[in-house]
């Protein structure tokens, strides 16, 4: 799809102003398909939340995430399909499943096998039909269930004891290198880096993958796509914030956050002298294995050597704790 940015006009922007209207993001300020000041602070506004880099523009991302959030659970019967199908519906059914003891994986707004498979044990343990259709049966089921039955939802579980049991040293330990390349200055900057990481971190025993080769930009879902595939251990990301706020990003949305993510980008983040930040991207919401992406406006060789190290101060945590 094309951006829609400040100036632009049409059906479109009327689009995007109403689904920021539902959502309760005013753009009362702007005339009816005008994108001016108020739509794009209600833009941002809402990609602050959502956790999306912060620049007052409608792109794919943006726009996927307005209509990801106009779903509500009971609204449509959610099943596991090709494409599979998003949404905060989604989302609120793997938390609530999640919550109760069905696991359905990482709350990540998208109806994968995982999710079926806590759909199913959940109609199984339920006495419903056992089809894996989560419709208004499913949802109405949910909401009777006891809130006070609720616990720490089974990512949450799962993650923390990824981290207790994290081996003494990254030897051995897949750890798959993510280098950003939206454009060809970024995709250069964060090669060199990630090849840094990759050099030290195989000097520490490790198994270093790279996510693309150095004359290639595949998108960053295909990326993430390959770190499932991959199966590694860990993820970790070198992008130049497109909003300029320099951090190193974990995934968190407003239904969960990675426990084993922020845990690393804490790390990561004394380290590198930036802030942690839960965010929504990619790389870090599609990728089964926790995951951190580092955000700097300068990515060099030294950053990578410095994450590498930082990353195998992990495993060496676990063993004096």
């Amino acid at each position: 799809m094309r951006l829609y940015h400040y100036g632009d006009r049409g059906e479109p922007v009327l689009d995007v102003q109403g689904r920021l209207s539902a959502l309760g993001f005013m753009v009362t300020g702007d005339e009816a398909g005008v994108f001016g000041d108020a739509t794009r602070q209600a833009v941002s506004d809402f990609q602050q939340g959502r956790g999306l880099p912060v620049d007052g523009i409608v792109g794919p991302e943006t726009w996927r995430a307005l209509v990801d959030a106009g779903y509500r659970l009971g609204d449509r019967v959610l099943y596991r399909r090709i494409p599979m199908m998003r949404g905060d519906d989604v989302a609120e059914l793997q938390a609530r499943l999640n919550s109760l003891g069905f696991d359905t994986g990482k709350v990540d707004g998208v109806f994968g096998p995982d999710t079926l498979r806590g759909v199913l044990d959940f109609q199984h343990n339920r006495g419903l039909a056992e089809d894996g259709l989560a419709g208004e049966i499913v949802a109405n089921e949910l909401r009777l269930v006891d809130m006070t039955a609720r616990k720490h939802g089974r990512e949450a579980v799962r993650e923390r004891e990824w981290l207790l049991g994290l081996p003494e040293s990254i030897a051995g330990q897949a750890v798959y290198i993510d280098a950003e390349c939206r454009t060809s200055e970024e995709g250069d900057a964060t090669w060199r880096a990630a090849v840094e990481a990759s050099l030290a971190i195989q000097a520490l025993g490790g198994v270093p993958t790279l996510s693309r080769s150095v004359d290639t930009s595949p998108p960053e879902r295909l990326r993430a796509q390959r770190a499932n595939r991959a199966n590694v251990d860990m993820v970790v990301g070198f992008q130049i914030p497109t909003d300029r706020v320099e951090g190193i990003l974990f995934f968190q949305s407003e239904h969960s956050r990675s426990e084993a993510g922020f845990t690393i980008a804490e790390i990561l983040a004394d380290r590198v002298g930036v802030p942690a930040l839960g965010r929504s991207i990619p790389m870090l919401k599609e990728t089964r294995s926790p995951a951190v992406v580092v955000a700097l406006r300068s990515i060099n060789r030294r950053v990578g050597r410095i994450v590498a190290h930082a990353v195998a101060s992990i495993y060496e945590r676990s063993s004096s704790s």
